[in-house]
């Protein structure tokens, strides 16, 4: 008969200490489920409570700090923009002159303010700052100067009627403007929706046929950028800050358009020509790229959408990407920051050479219509010349003014540039030729300068 042995103490324990270790394991796992839960729910309320307004806020209130205490996130990240310390290859918040970094612009606007003082912009914070700071201004300044660099600019369009604002002068209202870029300009106070604020964009596109009451969310989000970041003139007597869109978007409508109407910002202190002084047209330059195309607006990439907690916001730091390509690009562009560092980058030093070359070009046919002026060749004979020095320096101008230094739209870029140098070297074969006839005899007849 076989002995009976004795059972192990470890093999009696066991099953309880794996009953105990699965008790206690099930306990975390309880605490984990039930901490999620409670972070869950508290995120759930902070998304919830997060919109609503502490106070309310009235209409046409354009002091951001009366926003901010309803939006503190959107706030704090707007005051960012008074930070000028920021600095790219190609532009950036640090101020300096432009004229003495690129002399030859001097040449290039004679006989305009832009040769006078022409600096690099700083942030929102400083669109009225600067302006007021600008050695441009003087008392032939209109009103219509205001509408895009000052907050208070719909309050007084509704005071004083849309064309005596913009007729002004300048002086007359300057006492009344005391802050830049507003929280007011773009969102409507009671429901935070975006909204247009200034008249002169919904004119244009009125006059393009587009309703923007019934606008997308999406397409607002460049919308609001496009009422101030535009080329623009001011049209008749009453100086109406007019955009020059009838056309179209693109340079060859604009130009078009302005020669239609026989419009001219200045006349060339060297030439003689009828100039046009192209302004920053950062939306017509982005309508013909790839990313509207794609339906990108302005906001995805300079006021990304940032997480705080659970709450979702749109960046109200308006910078370059470069400098937040996390936010800005990755979200859609799966390389590195280097890679994609290197491909903006690429662009842009390839847009600055061609840059350089159009100026080059530019400097010869105004030292060429000049030269021919010397001569003797009349205005008859210089007419060809100066008509394409305006088509060249238009072109030049809507590049070497639109803040991407080509990234908004690089094909397009490359091919007014393209123009701009064909244009510029077809002025000076002109005033060449004028050159020619003065000194054999055989210029034609017309009336002198």
């Amino acid at each position: 008969m076989a002995s009976i042995q004795p059972q192990s103490p470890q093999r009696s324990i066991r099953p309880y200490v794996l009953l105990g270790a699965a008790f206690i394991l099930g306990a975390v796992i309880m605490a984990g489920i039930a901490a999620l839960l409670v972070n869950i729910e508290g995120r759930k309320m902070e998304a919830a409570l997060s919109p609503a307004q502490i106070a309310p806020i009235p209409e046409d209130t354009i002091d951001p700090a009366v926003w901010g205490r309803n939006f503190p996130r959107q706030y704090d990240a707007f005051m960012k923009t008074k930070d000028d310390t920021i600095s790219t290859p190609y532009g950036g918040s640090v101020p300096y002159s432009k004229l003495e970094r690129h002399p030859e612009k001097v040449r290039i606007w004679a006989g305009y303010g832009f040769s006078k003082d022409y600096n690099e912009e700083r942030g929102h914070y400083y669109g009225l700052i600067d302006q007021k700071r600008t050695k441009r201004m003087n008392d032939k300044q209109p009103g219509a100067c205001a509408n895009c660099h000052a907050a208070e600019t719909p309050v007084l369009i509704k005071q004083m009627g849309w064309e005596a604002f913009n007729k002004g002068p300048y002086y007359v209202i300057s006492d009344s403007l005391h802050l830049g870029t507003s929280c007011n300009d773009c969102h409507d106070p009671q429901t935070m929706e975006l909204r247009i604020s200034r008249p002169a964009f919904l004119n244009a596109m009125e006059a393009r046929g587009i309703d923007v009451s019934q606008a997308t969310r999406q397409e607002m989000r460049s919308y609001v950028c496009a009422q101030c970041h535009v080329e623009y003139y001011f049209l008749g007597d009453n100086k109406l800050l007019t955009f020059p869109w009838e056309k179209g978007l693109n340079v060859d409508n604009i130009n078009a358009y302005y020669d239609e109407y026989g419009f001219r910002d200045w006349v060339h202190a060297e030439t003689g020509a009828p100039m046009i002084k192209i302004q920053h047209p950062e939306f017509e330059m982005y309508s013909t790229g790839l990313h509207a195309a794609s339906g990108v607006a302005c906001a995805d990439c300079h006021m990304p959408y940032v997480r705080e907690g659970s709450v979702k916001v749109s960046d109200h730091w308006l910078r370059s990407p470069l400098t937040n390509l996390n936010n800005a690009c990755q979200t859609c562009h799966k390389q590195s920051e280097e890679h994609l560092r290197e491909r903006v980058l690429t662009i842009q030093n390839r847009t600055a050479g061609l840059l350089k070359t159009a100026e080059a070009a530019l400097i010869d046919a105004i030292d060429a219509i000049k030269a021919a002026q010397e001569a003797g060749a009349n205005d008859a004979a210089l007419e060809p010349a100066r008509q394409l020095h305006r088509k060249a320096s238009l072109r030049w101008d809507f590049v070497a003014s639109e803040n991407s230094t080509g990234f908004h739209s690089p094909q397009e870029s490359a091919r007014i540039l393209a123009d701009a140098i064909n244009y510029a070297r077809q002025a000076q074969i002109e005033a060449e030729r004028a050159t020619h006839q003065v000194k054999t005899g055989n210029a034609p007849a017309g009336a002198n300068r």
